[in-house]
């Protein structure tokens, strides 16, 4: 479930990236959009059935909601408007160790070594393969101002994964996700309105319809529901560490649809990220037998 997270997840970048002519907001709105109509026949009755249950955790359910649903990805697409791919790939491969540190203060869990070891060795390798093994040149990186909307959107997922662990099992999938989607389209529906009061109304042409269409069901529906589903048979620390893999699979589709070699530093380090990842999930397996 988590490989196809990655894939969903990538595909994700890549379509905000072709389509990023679209103000973020404005992205992160039809998306929604789209996926609460996608939810709404099959998770109507489960949304109605647990309404009492979403009211009563109805702060941590809030969390869960800006954090994973309405703010992450409209931060993901701002950065993408204002930053390098390099920052923000970068930048993304810190969200494991973010979610670990978070884990060991709110849920109290404890790593082996190992597994310590593993998560390491992802994360330089994720590193490796955005910088292309220059290591040593990341202090020299021109970071601009606007990564700090990838810094907020790597507190929001691993705010989002511990509360997924903790919460997320009191309710059904599908009428959550809808609940979740049509909560993040209310909020989001003032901001969007001023959005393009300022910028004017967006192209809704072919391609950015389509590649709305790929983020409303895919990203926001499938992937959500297997990372929900990953969370809760593993733990917020174990299933954050794949999305390691992002520079990895994301260099995969740059290769395949925009004719880009990878190159004999990247393979390196996308080896040393499933190298790691790999260290780490084993070791899950054998401290759970």
């Amino acid at each position: 479930m988590l490989v196809f997270v990655v894939i969903f997840f990538s595909g994700n970048i890549l379509v905000g990236k072709a389509i990023n002519e679209l103000p973020p907001f404005t992205i992160a709105f039809f998306r929604l959009l789209i996926a609460f109509v996608v939810l709404l026949p099959i998770g109507l009755r489960g949304a109605w059935e647990f309404r009492s249950e979403y009211w009563k955790y109805r702060k941590p359910f809030l969390v869960m909601t800006l954090t994973g649903i309405t703010f992450f990805n409209t931060f993901i697409y701002g950065a993408l408007q204002f930053t390098t791919s390099t920052n923000v790939s970068v930048l993304e491969t810190v969200i494991p160790v973010v979610t670990i540190v978070m884990s060991t203060f709110i849920l109290k869990e404890r790593l082996r070594r190992i597994q310590w070891i593993g998560v390491v060795m992802s994360l330089i390798g994720a590193i490796w393969v955005v910088m292309d093994g220059r290591l040593l040149q990341i202090a020299k990186m021109a970071w601009n101002v606007r990564d700090a909307i990838m810094i907020a959107a790597i507190g929001s997922w691993a705010l989002y994964s511990i509360k997924v662990k903790q919460y997320m099992h009191l309710f059904p999938t599908y009428g959550t996700l809808l609940m979740m989607s049509v909560i993040s389209v209310i909020i989001l529906l003032p901001i969007v309105i001023a959005e393009w009061f300022i910028a004017g109304l967006p192209l809704l042409d072919v391609p950015n319809v389509s590649g709305l269409l790929y983020l409303g069901i895919f990203p926001s529906f499938i992937a959500l529901m297997f990372y929900n589903q990953a969370v809760h048979l593993l733990s917020a620390s174990q299933a954050s560490v794949f999305l390691n893999f992002l520079p990895v699979v994301t260099m995969i589709g740059a290769y395949l649809w925009l004719d880009e070699d990878p190159t004999a530093m990247q393979i390196i380090g996308a080896l040393a990220v499933i190298g790691g990842v790999m260290l780490t999930t084993q070791s899950v397996e054998k401290q759970k037998e």
